[in-house]
């Protein structure tokens, strides 16, 4: 008997093709496989329906064809308790938060984690494009670039990755859905889902409305001039040209600074402008997956999940506090996401950026001057 076929695997089962395939993968493996669907947001669509219980519809078909059992686990209030509401506070602040990395660190890989061990299972399993490097528990980049998932994992810490299996982190997206057309699995041709975390994609500025209220406040320039009104500082981010809702000569406007304390939203004309950019940040709530590194770190980062890793050095000010400073100016760095870190193809870990340093616009009036 191997040694895949004495050991007992929960996967995370969504109703999407990821986690199907990652069923598929572990059962062809020899392990006892498990299902495990976690429920967090009952809400219907306008036509009636509840995507969650569609989902799970989704998971019953594909457990019934692998032949494995199957459970659902209901996390609706933890869901809102510590992911949710925390998002809607962040907004509320005036912040641009990320919900997916707060969701992976609470719920899927801290209550749903612990939900799995105690059924009995050796290892929990998820259908992230990641991996983890045998032996050392180092955390990898998925091997397909555009679909690689560290960025949101990046919290993770060894004790955890020791008991997680990513099946289909070498794989690319492709391949993955020409396994499940392969084996008739219901989810081969489903849309990957988007959006919020567990809440899919909306309308944001209709859904956030039904949290927080609307509180106009004004549309600056830079130098003070009023070009508009806002309809709450939750709907913008930094970097942000639609919706709006300003025409006029000259280049499209884009978001790029807030005033929380004075609900204003700072405009500019120009994808470009140099009030978008910075040589620098600061960041707090540092996470590393395993050790901490020696400082200065020399590595590449990431401030946002599409991004290209930028070339960076990372030095430590004091304990939990971090300062970046990149070879190459970037673009709409924005307080209250991830920056993360990395050295080939490992995961280093992470924080949340505080601040921006001085924008290349700063800098040009400051010459001036």
């Amino acid at each position: 008997m191997s040694e895949s076929q004495k050991k007992t695997v929960v996967v995370g089962m969504s109703g999407g093709v990821d986690s199907s395939v990652s069923a598929l993968l572990l059962k062809e493996q020899g392990y006892n496989v498990i299902g495990l669907f976690m429920k967090n947001w009952e809400e219907k669509t306008s036509d009636g329906t509840c995507s969650a219980t569609k989902d799970f519809e989704d998971v019953v078909k594909v457990c019934e064809t692998l032949q494995i059992p199957y459970y659902s686990v209901n996390f609706i209030q933890e869901y809102w308790d510590f992911v949710f509401t925390h998002f809607v506070d962040e907004l509320k602040k005036g912040f641009t938060p990320n919900p997916d990395i707060l969701c992976n660190r609470e719920i899927k890989f801290h209550l749903f984690f612990k939900k799995a061990m105690q059924i009995g299972a050796d290892f929990l399993a998820t259908g992230h494009y990641a991996q983890v490097e045998k032996d050392t528990t180092h955390l990898l980049k998925g091997v397909d670039p555009g679909k690689d998932q560290t960025y949101f994992l990046y919290t993770l810490k060894k004790p955890i990755l020791e008991k997680v299996l990513f099946p289909i982190g070498h794989l690319p997206k492709k391949e993955v859905r020409a396994l499940a057309l392969k084996h008739g699995l219901a989810t081969a041709e489903k849309k990957d889902s988007t959006g919020i975390c567990f809440i899919g994609k909306r309308d944001f500025k209709e859904f956030i409305s039904q949290y927080i209220p609307y509180q106009k406040g004004l549309f600056l320039t830079l130098d003070g001039k009023k070009v508009g009104e806002h309809e709450g500082m939750a709907y913008y981010t930094i970097g942000q040209r639609k919706g709006l809702g300003i025409g006029g000569p000259g280049d499209a406007w884009f978001v790029v600074d807030k005033d929380p304390d004075r609900n204003i939203v700072y405009l500019a004309q120009g994808e470009e402008h140099p009030s978008l950019y910075s040589y620098t940040l600061r960041a707090t709530d540092i996470s590393w997956v395993g050790e901490a590194p020696s400082f200065p770190l020399s590595c590449k980062a990431k401030i946002r999940y599409r991004q290209p890793e930028q070339e960076c050095v990372v030095e430590e000010i004091e304990e939990g506090l971090l300062h970046v400073g990149f070879t190459n100016p970037q673009r709409a760095i924005t307080p209250r996401q991830s920056i993360v870190f990395y050295q080939e193809e490992r995961c280093l870990g992470g924080a949340m950026i505080q601040k921006r340093g001085t924008s290349l616009y700063e800098e040009q009036a400051s010459i001036v001057k």
